[in-house]
């Protein structure tokens, strides 16, 4: 009796999956790029920097050291002294001011929030091999340019961010000459500013804007 071998079942090899097509979502868009990254790690040194610099808001609010002016020229030199005294202290108070008056005007803040992030994400730090794609249209670098100039020209001349912008800056400025007019600063140890430390309050612009201006020029 001779004994027949089973049969040889056919092996079925399962070619290997597909590539993953969902985009990379890592390093490579630009909430997590690096030059997002040096901005915002600027941004928050230099902001703690220039508050360990402000002085105490009990010397800028001393009512004893308030006088008049006797002259013009007077009134200008205190100014000078109080500004380079006050520096970092005159900068919150005109960003304050500046703050009050866009959350009044919501409308403005809304379209300057809005311009402000097209040209960060659609230009600035958007990846140089990926073109800018609207509704299936492929806009150039100088398209893109173009198109978010004339976007804040809209914005600043023609609605309301302007007038804003304005009215507050200036705003500002009116209060802290006053103040530094009115403040006499004989008792203000002038002596001891250091140049390096009263401009390094805002060297957090420097950095992005030279990289903002490196990579404009490249795309060009």
């Amino acid at each position: 009796m001779s004994s027949s071998a089973p049969p040889v079942l056919p092996v079925a090899t399962m070619p290997p999956p597909p590539p993953s097509t969902v985009p990379n979502t890592g390093s490579d868009a630009p909430a997590n790029s690096p030059a997002v990254r040096v901005l915002f790690n600027n941004l928050s040194e230099s902001l703690r920097h220039g508050l360990a610099l402000r002085r105490p808001w009990t010397e800028l609010i001393d009512r004893s050291a308030f006088s008049k002016p006797e002259s013009f020229s007077e009134a200008t030199l205190r100014v000078r002294k109080n500004y380079s005294y006050f520096r970092v202290n005159y900068y919150a108070i005109v960003a304050g001011i500046l703050a009050v008056s866009l959350l009044t005007n919501p409308f403005s803040l809304i379209l300057l929030v809005g311009l402000l992030a097209s040209w960060t994400f659609l230009y600035l730090f958007r990846p140089t091999d990926r073109p800018l794609v609207i509704l299936g249209r492929t806009y150039t670098d100088f398209e893109t340019l173009a198109i978010l100039s004339g976007l804040t020209v809209i914005v600043v001349f023609l609605t309301s961010v302007g007038s804003v912008l304005v009215s507050a800056l200036m705003l500002g400025v009116a209060v802290v000459c006053i103040h530094g007019a009115f403040r006499a600063p004989e008792d203000l140890f002038l002596d001891e500013q250091d140049n390096s430390q009263t401009t390094g309050f805002l060297s957090f612009l420097r950095a992005p804007a030279a990289a903002a201006v490196t990579s404009a020029a490249g795309r060009v």
